[in-house]
């Protein structure tokens, strides 16, 4: 608001009625977004409701307070020079982030307007506009470059999961002291190595996503179906044959430990789906203990690596993709890193 205005009665309404507008605007467009398949990842709702709870919370902290309805360019400006000045690890400081979060803001109130029958507010869309820099900021060209295992990285990696299953010369006594889930968390780290899943690709597994018939070595799984989910639609994935060696001694191990359900890699015997949080740790002890610094990017690092293995081996950018689940255009961040690999594994 210029200054030299004085402020209206209406401006010293109370907060919690400001608070409220900005809770209720946010809740009606996450539910029309799940009710409409949109969004159905619940780590990227997290986010989301992370994103806006920081946005509001900046807005009602505001003097006076910065109600939705009159939210212009000059208060986002204000809330985004505001995000600077914190820790240098906080995402809120990329241009990506800010991109994303000032286009939820843009969604929400233009889901809110249309709800409430009321004037569109361009706030946030103007802010983009405004800003080039961010404009820009998802473009291909500024995707930060994949973060891959190198050759000795991947083979050290590729000697401790394998182990954990029976080899000519293999300790029979290490293996027999290993519980289930020690050989179940390093048969789901080989999976990221040797077919490129994601973290929640290697929770969603079931016991009919592995594919065994047709293959060159009898009942040794081969490929996998993995499930579809709100991001990415149903793919097949070849299996490296040293991580499908694995997963077959997994299922063994699975099964002579009288572990039920339908889930591959269930996180109790019972077969309960293994969560995020426990599923991300497990695989981060796994790469700890097979000495991979703790780099940023986590197990992310092997989907790239198996990637850019494919792609070293003369398999087409479009097919990696479909392996990946990902469109062919994503496939350019990997094409910008592959001339200066030498080998990956």
């Amino acid at each position: 608001m210029p200054a030299g205005l004085t402020l209206s009665l209406f401006d010293d309404a109370p907060p919690p009625r400001h608070a409220a507008v900005f809770k209720e605007a946010f809740e009606a467009w996450l539910a029309d977004q799940r009710g409409s398949g949109l969004l159905r990842r619940e780590g990227s709702i997290a986010v989301y409701e992370d994103m806006w709870e920081a946005f509001a919370a900046w807005c009602l902290g505001q003097s006076p307070v910065v109600a939705l309805p009159s939210l212009d360019l000059a208060d986002l400006q204000a809330f985004q020079a505001a995000r600077f000045g914190r820790k240098t690890s906080d995402l809120s400081l990329t241009p990506r982030y800010a991109l994303r979060l000032m286009r939820l803001i843009d969604r929400v109130l233009r889901h809110h307007a249309s709800r409430n029958e009321a004037p569109l507010n361009t706030a946030a869309a103007d802010w983009i506009k405004a800003s080039p820099e961010m404009r820009y900021a998802d473009a291909a060209h500024a995707d930060p470059l994949p973060d891959y295992l190198s050759v000795g990285e991947a083979r050290q990696l590729i000697a401790f999961l394998s182990a954990a299953r029976p080899r000519p010369g293999a300790s029979r006594d290490a293996l027999a002291a290993m519980t289930w889930q020690e050989v179940r968390n390093r048969a789901s780290v080989a999976l990221q190595l040797g077919a490129g899943l994601t973290p929640g690709d290697v929770r969603a597994l079931t016991l009919e996503s592995v594919i065994a018939h047709a293959g060159r070595v009898s009942e040794r799984p081969w490929k996998l179906l993995v499930p579809g989910n709100g991001n990415s639609p149903a793919r097949e994935t070849p299996i490296a044959p040293w991580a499908a060696e694995l997963l077959q001694h997994w299922l063994t191990v699975r099964a002579d430990a009288g572990i039920t359900g339908l889930f591959i890699f269930p996180s109790t015997r019972t077969g309960k789906q293994w969560q995020k949080p426990s599923q991300y740790e497990c695989a981060k002890r796994v790469l700890e203990e097979a000495g991979m610094d703790s780099r940023e990017g986590g197990s992310f690092r092997l989907r790239h690596t198996f990637a850019l293995r494919q792609l070293r081996r003369g398999t087409s950018p479009q097919q990696v993709a479909a392996w990946l689940g990902i469109e062919a255009a994503k496939m350019k961040r990997y094409e910008r890193v592959l001339p200066g690999v030498i080998d990956v594994v």
